[in-house]
């Protein structure tokens, strides 16, 4: 039986379209595998859709592409795909989706303001446990927050999102064949808050959080520093990363993983993964875009479709 990739477009004006068409095309994949692209038909630039994929869901208003600029109907097409993908994915048409990069400004421009992929196939699937997780090269990096400013972290954390966010890594890593994970905590502070001279969080926040994950099962560890918890990650200390912030974990994943680097939904009810890059909207339509991380993206799907 066939595993049913489906491959959204992304922003039109982005590199989307083409990592996508590069991914597909890159190597000799299995004879079960099939990939459905969703979005519109018209990428001159590229190669003919119809050519690489097995079928092609059209959507959106399919304009002809401005490579680099960001508009508010390019957004509205990459919406419409993503919108599509899900209802494929909950109606068994796909097994799996994985999402081609999207312009948080065009979305606020179409007026749609989701912070991200993440939280709008969340709402799509009526999913209100969920998490953000990256992966490349063996480093696995789990979100307590997500798209926020760096002014507004401490204040948004508290225990339960940081117990939630332990909890979704260890569901995670048993989803991966790795039981009992050892999950490294990062602290939030220099020196995980140094006993409490540099800030209170760490020691009444995460680190109760830390207790209540470990009362129920979880190899939970932590706080640690967070200079120094990638390292050990990275030398086998831990099977995956709590990071308390955005920046926090993706700045070492994508400094050990840019060219392979996967974005995971973990606690959706469907599969969906997705490159760890943006638009590039700076090289778009110049064939110059890297598909490494969209070939990640899809064979951690594949992987993920099989377990």
């Amino acid at each position: 039986m066939s595993i049913r990739i489906g491959i959204t477009c992304g922003d039109v004006n982005g590199i989307g379209p083409e990592i996508a068409l590069k991914a597909v095309s890159s190597k000799p994949w299995k004879d079960d595998i099939e990939f459905t692209f969703i979005g519109p038909e018209n990428f001159p630039m590229f190669g003919k859709i119809e050519d690489a994929f097995s079928e092609v869901w059209k959507v959106g208003l399919n304009e002809v592409p401005i490579p680099g600029k960001i508009t508010a109907e390019a957004s509205m097409t990459a919406v419409a795909a993503i919108e599509r993908a899900v209802q494929g994915c909950l109606a068994g048409e796909i097994d799996a989706m994985v999402t081609a990069p999207i312009c948080k400004e065009g979305l606020k421009m179409a007026g749609l303001h989701w912070p991200g992929h993440t939280e709008m196939i969340a709402a799509m699937t009526g999913c209100r446990r969920y998490g953000m997780m990256l992966m490349g090269k063996g480093l696995r990096v789990m979100l307590a927050t997500r798209h926020l400013p760096l002014r507004d972290v401490a204040d948004a954390l508290n225990k339960e999102n940081i117990l939630e966010a332990i909890e979704l890594t260890g569901e995670a890593l048993g989803q991966l064949g790795i039981e009992n994970g050892r999950i490294g905590v990062c602290g939030l502070n220099p020196h995980a808050g140094d006993g409490g001279a540099l800030g209170s969080e760490d020691a009444g926040i995460i680190l109760p959080s830390i207790e209540s994950a470990k009362a129920k099962g979880l190899n939970a560890i932590g706080p640690v520093p967070a200079d120094v918890i990638f390292y050990q990650a990275l030398q086998k200390n831990f099977d995956a990363v709590v990071a308390m912030y955005h920046d926090q974990g993706l700045g070492p994943l994508k400094m050990h993983a840019f060219d392979c680097g996967v974005n995971w939904t973990v606690g959706l009810p469907i599969i969906r993964t997705s490159p760890d890059h943006g638009t590039a909207f700076n090289i778009a339509g110049q064939n110059q875009a890297d598909p490494g991380s969209m070939i990640a993206a899809i064979d951690a799907a594949i992987q993920l479709v099989k377990k």
